[in-house]
């Protein structure tokens, strides 16, 4: 299974400078409990943001660059690759915004959280036609001291083929 998992806020956005341009704990929480144990998928300046590989977590890094090697990181060159990993385990696409559109006609769930606000940015999620995605499942989120911002875990899985 290959799941899209990101936040963004009401426009879409999903970075700024490679890094996430608000701070959320309880995301990184949720975030943390999807994907440990699991096969993470990210780009390089994803990773670079990262600063080392997620502890956990099978950190695959796709690159264009043959030469590129991570000392705690496997690295792809291959979109093909991931997606024959995906026939037999659970795959998580982490970012960033190039990484997404390269999945996007593959993806099968997406794990969104959206953020109710508004944030300086660069970079927005790919563009996503909603209508093959079906919503399963929604946790409102806890405001709090530490969690500023109004948020909301979504759960969409595609929508099978009539």
């Amino acid at each position: 299974m290959l799941t899209f998992i990101w936040a963004q806020d009401e426009c879409g956005n999903i970075g700024k400078d490679n890094t996430m341009p608000w701070y959320l704990p309880a995301d990184l929480a949720y975030f943390k409990k999807q994907t440990t144990g699991k096969t993470i998928v990210v780009g390089r300046k994803t990773y670079e943001s990262f600063g080392k590989a997620l502890p956990n977590r099978t950190n695959l890094v796709l690159s264009r660059d043959l030469n590129l090697t991570l000392p705690d990181a496997e690295v792809v060159h291959d979109k093909e690759a991931i997606l024959k990993r995906a026939e037999t385990e659970s795959i998580f696409i982490c970012g960033g915004a190039e990484i997404y559109k390269l999945f996007l006609d593959e993806v099968d769930r997406l794990l969104v959280t959206k953020i109710a606000a508004r944030f300086d940015a660069d970079t927005a999620f790919p563009k996503l036609d909603w209508d093959q995605f079906k919503e399963v499942g929604r946790v409102e989120g806890t405001q709090d001291e530490k969690n500023r911002y109004p948020f909301t875990f979504y759960t969409y899985d595609r929508k099978k083929a009539k």
